[in-house]
């Protein structure tokens, strides 16, 4: 089986040149297929867009009026002489990896993804191919996830003890995928408070289904001991001014690293992306001769992937 280019990168992004679409892109394209609704995967100016129905609200409310499709997971698709089909990531609700087949090869593009499962979105499911293009955003051995249990009680723990000292607690994320996720995680324990940023796409994802506890947007100051959910850029607006005495954690992946962890009195690591394990053990599930590598520490994983006995390159 000889591996056509069946992906190459373009100054605009990913491109199928058999399907005459792009995966992703960040330049203004005909037609793009999109992985998920994170801005650095879903950008204004395509002239068409083609995503999960699950994705689809997100990608809506971020980017306004736009020509956009939804599709099922595992719905397969015809595009020019290829035959694509999305399927879960299991980083954030809705998100997929996008199934490339053309004359009986196969390439997955992977996305942004997570091997491990969570309350929230739809779990990751290993995708069979020849070539697998990997994100690597966590892509060192340093770099080792503790169970999401494990840290959803660090936080609660965090939570009661600033709730004990009538202080708020402003947990930092992501506004969407993270931040429902730890609403999701740590419902039941008391009140939970929203930045409307966050509330927005809360009350997006909650519409579609997905199961999300009662939460407030917040406009002053927050009920004794809540917990508040907002993003890192929140606290440097006006709308922080009111939260009276509180607390400051954040929670990602990259708190792994403390030269990160400034501004904050606590942090934790939680992530919607792969670990070094995690990202091993879903190439492996591919069965992929060849891996290509984007998105983080691209060109240590895939001299890692080389030693390892496959063929691996950067493609972005």
């Amino acid at each position: 089986m000889s591996h056509a280019a069946l992906i190459i990168a373009t100054p605009q992004g990913l491109y199928c040149p058999s399907g005459d679409f792009h995966i992703d892109p960040m330049g203004r394209v005909p037609r793009a297929l999109v992985t998920h609704g994170h801005s650095d995967h879903a950008a204004r100016g395509m002239g068409a867009y083609l995503c999960t129905h699950q994705a689809l609200p997100v990608i809506r409310h971020r980017l306004g009026r736009i020509n956009a499709e939804g599709v099922a997971y595992g719905e397969r698709r015809q595009i020019g002489e290829v035959t694509v089909s999305f399927h879960p990531a299991g980083h954030v609700p809705g998100s997929a990896q996008i199934r490339i087949e053309h004359r009986g090869e196969v390439w997955v593009n992977s996305g942004d993804y997570k091997t491990a499962p969570d309350a929230l979105c739809e779990p990751f499911e290993p995708v069979r191919c020849h070539t697998f293009l990997t994100e690597c955003t966590f892509g060192l051995p340093i770099f080792h996830w503790q169970p999401e249990a494990e840290v959803l009680a660090q936080m609660a723990h965090w939570w009661q003890a600033n709730a004990a000292k009538s202080c708020a607690s402003v947990l930092l994320a992501y506004s969407f995928g993270k931040a429902q996720r730890l609403m999701a995680g740590l419902a039941g324990l008391g009140a939970i408070c929203t930045h409307p940023v966050v509330e927005d796409v809360t009350a997006i994802l909650r519409a579609q289904g997905y199961p999300l506890p009662p939460t407030t947007v917040l406009q002053g100051a927050p009920p004794k001991g809540a917990l508040v959910i907002a993003t890192p850029n929140a606290m440097a607006t006006d709308w922080a001014l009111g939260l009276g005495p509180h607390e400051v954690a954040s929670a990602s992946g990259w708190m792994a690293l403390a030269a990160r962890r400034k501004g904050t009195t606590a942090a934790f690591t939680l992530s919607d992306h792969a670990d070094w394990l995690g990202l091993n053990a879903a190439i492996a599930a591919t069965g992929a001769s060849q891996v290509l590598t984007m998105h983080g520490y691209t060109q240590p994983f895939s001299q890692w992937l080389r030693a390892k006995g496959l063929q691996s390159s950067v493609i972005a």
